[in-house]
Order: C-alpha cells, then sequence, then structure tokens
C-alpha cells in the first residue's frame, strides 16, 4: 500500500475498502485510513469515520488543524474542555484548532459518517501501523 513520498504524484482511490484501520471508535463502527504519510500525503490526512447510532470517537487532539465533512447522518462533536456539544448535520463542515480536544458522537438511528482528518498528519495516529509493519 505504501509508495515513495513525491511532490508530483496523482492518485485515485476509489474507496477505503484496503485501508488500513484506525482504532478510534468506540463501538460497532468503523475508521479507516485511506490518505496518510504512509501512502505518500505529505500536507494532508483523509480519514473515513463511520459511527454507528451510539458509537463515539475516542477522545482527540492533534497537533495540527482538522477538517471533516458529515457525509451522511447526524450527530455531535463534543468540546472536550468547555463541554459544548455542537449538533452536526449531513453537508456541515467541522473545523478545530491544534491542540483542541473533541470527541464525535452518533445519535441517529443511520449514524454518522465523517470524511477528514488532521492536516497536516498526526503522527499518533498511525503508531499502531508502524508497528505492524506499514510504512509511516
Amino acid at each position: 500500500m505504501a509508495c515513495p513520498p513525491s511532490h508530483n504524484t496523482v492518485r485515485v482511490l476509489n474507496s477505503a475498502a484496503d485501508c488500513p484501520d484506525l482504532p478510534i471508535v468506540v463501538g460497532s463502527g468503523r475508521a479507516k485510513v485511506v490518505m496518510w504519510p504512509g501512502n505518500g500525503a505529505i500536507h494532508r490526512t483523509f480519514h473515513v469515520i463511520e459511527l454507528e447510532q451510539n458509537d463515539k470517537t475516542i477522545d482527540l487532539a492533534h497537533p495540527s488543524d482538522s477538517a471533516y465533512y458529515v457525509a451522511a447522518g447526524s450527530g455531535v462533536i463534543a468540546d472536550l474542555v468547555s463541554g459544548e456539544r455542537m449538533p452536526l448535520i449531513e453537508g456541515a463542515m467541522v473545523h478545530i484548532d491544534k491542540g483542541d480536544r473533541y470527541r464525535f458522537e452518533a445519535t441517529a438511528t443511520a449514524g454518522l459518517k465523517l470524511i477528514g482528518g488532521p492536516c497536516p498528519a498526526d503522527p499518533q495516529l498511525y503508531a499502531h501501523l508502524a508497528k505492524a509493519g506499514e510504512t509511516v
């Protein structure tokens, strides 16, 4: 899956089916790493996070900003410092400043599907892949 980093690489990824898992979901949902340093991404990451009803992510914080798009469903993003919980609906965009602590939670029967991630990458998210022999 790894390709050498290059500023001149264009790739088309059709799905996250064969991408590594990202262990950030509490519940029966899943998260997949689509674009990350392990496959040549330098300035951006792209994750697909699918939360089933009542699933949530682990508490997250990154050394860089993050951006996510709500592709389907609804839920909330919890600000873990202020305690504020902001609703998310399909089509919403979320920007998180570096260092902010947050968690996504699915509330709808249909769950919550997000795409996005930290930019640039947060190496801690991929530490488990280095242990499994993947290129980080």
